[in-house]
């Protein structure tokens, strides 16, 4: 099993950029912006600097290209292969990853200069002697599907947008007899010589090359293919295998290697442009070929630009949110941004795509096929957005992942990347989002197949501790790593499956799955008022500090979390959390301590465990429900108080504006819906539960005409507290609701105010249901 921690051990430094630094940024009007548009609002440097691990570059809403700068390659802070530290540029890849905690992709990068073509990109510290560029920030433009900057040293503006699956650049060239574009196959996430296995090179014809690529980075064996097109003939491509010249290849025939580079020189008049159109494919480079000649027919790079920002607008148009505060819209919308870059599509335009057993497969009509499902992530609040914002899309991304079980010789999918599976993180949340869909009455899948995929993983297969919880009931500390959170995740995808086991009519094995889904109980030392870690012979482990990531040095007992995180990691049996506390007294007295005790980490816990309050961890997404947690001991005004707290401090409308990775939409998606006023704590369940709402009122999009209706009354922004809540024009005395409320469309209403209703959702009946099918 991967940690996103092992990927830090050798890493460069991680780099912090203050709060002062958005100051030399200098904005940019997005063409065609009316007033209330909200392409206004996003801004896609927030997440580039601090850990965010962003990208700014050009994408369509969860397209297959991410055409972006990079800016290093090795390296925690750069896993998106950008960071707003730095100030030269290697080049343009076209493929990277929203926020990740490891690093991978970063495939085909091309870079434009003029003079003497260097084979290398060169130190960060002397650009100069390699084909990097230095850029300033205030040369940056950013708009959703688009990027442009000025590489000061060649004096050659790089402009960049992107379809679905080809990236388009347009380069502006001063006057030059050496004017060129480099195209470098072994650019890629990783140290040294890189991570390519083998690659192959061709020319197709005078104005295209072809090719591919396998890397093993993160993900083993991946595979990756291109064609690319120039808008005006070279004067000649010289090509290199190990950075030395090589003759032409016959004509389509193939350049092969681990290091394969070639230069196209042009002449070129002053402000020149030299337009490249990039398909990128996961079977081959005929695939990548079609997907250029389908999407990107002419040289109209503005076509592709104002097609690019016209479905951001209708994407961002999804969600409107009503209010005076322009700083909250920023974060807002730049995290509808990033929620909508992922999961990737993965697929052809003729249907074909690898799948996770490394062959080519085609997709029934009306289907796709996508990619990067930060899993251990998003089925807390990314995907539960999904169900309310993207209804017709939720269907395609579960059958990607019922096909992902069949396929992979791994079962079921944990974070899967483009036909690998990386294994990273503990549990196998592609339960979790399937049971969701299913329970939320999703049609047009099989659940029928996929519960026989998922029960194969419940109920047979040996997997990271498996055999040691259905025999003990819990995993012991002395034969199995993060033993302690494994088992909490293998109890919620236990009750995953047994919902989808009551829709199927199998009430015995939803009966099974429901018990064993309390699991975590075994954990509770009530001497200590904590989860912690037992041996095989069921004696607890020593010695114990809450804040430890565990007992001994051989590995850890939490994953990216420590006793304190992970006694409150019980997202569906809350009301058997606080029966363990004794009450809602105690509980409420221990989660206040949480949020209250000393932040103190030990020297081995991962960076990931950040924006800390107290022992609650807002940058790593174990603790994302907490806070809402009070709601279920009958104080929802402690969630009130605390949810609008983390809104106004965990994220800031700046490079470092977010207190963790993104996390492929994670991150941004507990600010969307805590915004909005709700947080799916249980997400398979449906149901809601009320926070804060931040805004004065918003309206959702839940497609076919449906619209969800937010209304917000209050007299003072500050207001945080909930007088009362109506859900479809009824007076409400709990505070949650169920998806099926507002599925079809609804209203909520919240009356706030400056102190709190101590009689709202307090009483035994208005509290939300726990363990319930």
């Amino acid at each position: 099993m991967i940690s996103r921690r092992n990927f830090l051990q050798g890493s460069s430094a991680a780099c912090v950029v203050g709060a002062t630094t958005m100051n030399k940024f200098a904005g940019a009007a997005v063409l065609g912006q009316k007033a209330d548009d909200p392409l206004r609002w996003v801004d896609q440097r927030i997440g580039t600097g601090g850990h965010g691990h962003c990208y700014p570059g050009a994408s369509m809403p969860f397209g297959a290209v991410q055409l972006s700068p990079d800016t290093f390659n090795d390296g925690w802070d750069w896993c998106s292969g950008y960071h707003v530290s730095d100030d030269s540029i290697m080049g343009f890849s076209h493929t990277h990853l929203s926020g990740t905690g490891c690093g991978d992709l970063l495939d085909f990068l091309v870079m434009a200069g003029t003079g003497t073509a260097h084979l290398v990109p060169g130190d960060r510290r002397f650009p100069e002697k390699g084909y990097r560029s230095r850029f300033d920030h205030a040369d940056e433009q950013m708009e959703p599907g688009y990027y442009s900057v000025l590489l000061k040293d060649y004096g050659v503006r790089a402009e960049l947008t992107a379809t679905e699956r080809v990236g388009v650049h347009r380069y502006t060239f001063p006057a030059s007899d050496k004017a060129y574009l480099i195209l470098d196959l072994q650019h890629g996430y990783g140290p040294g010589e890189g991570p390519v296995t083998s690659a192959e090179l061709r020319q197709v014809a005078a104005d295209t090359l072809a090719g591919g690529r396998r890397t093993s980075a993160w993900g083993k064996d991946r595979h990756a293919y291109f064609t690319m097109k120039v808008s005006k003939q070279p004067e000649r491509i010289v090509f290199f295998v190990d950075d030395k010249e090589v003759a032409a290849p016959a004509s389509n025939e193939d350049l092969r290697g681990k290091n394969l580079k070639c230069v196209l020189y042009f002449k070129t008049k002053a402000k020149e442009t030299i337009l490249v159109k990039t398909g990128i494919s996961g079977v081959d480079a005929d695939g990548a070929a079609k997907n250029v000649a389908a999407e990107v027919s002419a040289w109209e790079f503005d076509k592709v630009r104002a097609a690019a920002r016209e479905a951001w607008r209708r994407q961002l148009s999804k969600v409107r949110v009503q209010g005076a505060n322009e700083t909250h819209k920023k974060i807002f919308y730049t995290a509808l941004y990033h929620m909508s870059l992922g999961p990737t599509l993965f697929d052809d335009v003729d249907g074909r795509y690898r799948g996770m057993d490394n062959q080519v497969h085609t997709l029934a009509a009306g289907e796709h096929n996508f990619s990067t499902f930060s899993l251990w992530d998003t089925f807390r609040a990314a995907h539960p957005a999904y169900t309310l914002i993207e209804q017709e899309r939720v269907p395609l991304l579960v059958n990607t992942l019922i096909r992902m079980a069949e396929q992979s010789p791994e079962g079921m999918p944990v974070w899967p990347l483009m036909s690998t599976e990386t294994g990273t993180m503990t549990g196998y949340h592609s339960a979790a989002v399937i049971s969701e869909a299913c329970n939320k009455g999703f049609k047009g899948v099989d659940y029928e197949k996929a519960y026989g995929l998922m029960m194969k993983r419940a109920m047979v297969d040996d997997f990271r501790g498996l055999s040691y919880y259905r025999k003990l009931g819990y995993i012991p500390a002395d034969k199995e790593g993060e033993s302690v959170s494994k088992t909490f995740e293998y109890c919620y995808d236990d009750w995953s499956i047994a919902h989808v086991a009551k829709k199927l009519g199998k009430t015995d094995d939803a009966a099974m799955l429901r018990k064993r889904s309390t699991n975590y109980r075994n954990y509770f030392d009530a001497s200590v008022g904590f989860m912690r870690p037992k041996l095989e012979d069921g004696s607890w482990t020593s010695p114990f500090r809450p804040i430890d990531m565990g007992h001994s040095k051989k590995w850890r007992d939490y994953t990216e979390s420590n006793a304190w995180q992970t006694t409150f990691g019980v997202q569906h049996d809350a009301a058997g959390l606080i029966q363990l506390f004794g009450g809602n007294e105690p509980f409420v007295a221990k989660l206040d301590s949480l949020f209250t005790v000393p932040s103190d980490l030990p020297e081995d816990a991962p960076p990931d465990i950040a924006g800390m309050v107290g022992q609650y961890a807002h940058g790593n997404e174990p603790s994302h429900h907490i806070s809402y947690l009070y709601v279920y001991a009958g104080a929802p005004h402690k969630t009130q108080a605390r949810v609008r707290s983390l809104l106004e401090t965990m994220y800031a409308a700046l490079p470092d504006g977010m207190q963790g990775n993104e996390d492929v939409g994670q991150m941004s998606a507990w600010y969307l819906l805590s915004a909005l006023g709700f947080y799916p704590v249980d997400p398979v369940s449906g149901n809601y539960i009320l926070g804060s709402p931040l805004f004065e009122g918003a309206t959702v999009d839940l497609g076919h005409g449906k619209k969800l209706e937010i209304v917000v009354e209050r007299k003072d922004p500050s207001h945080r507290y909930i007088q009362s809540f109506s859900l479809n024009g009824q007076p409400q005395q709990r505070a949650w609701f169920n998806h099926a409320d507002i599925a079809q469309g609804g209203k909520l209403v919240f009356t706030m105010g400056a102190e709190p209703n101590l009689k709202f959702g307090s009483d035994a009946a208005s509290i939300p249901p726990s363990l319930t099918l």
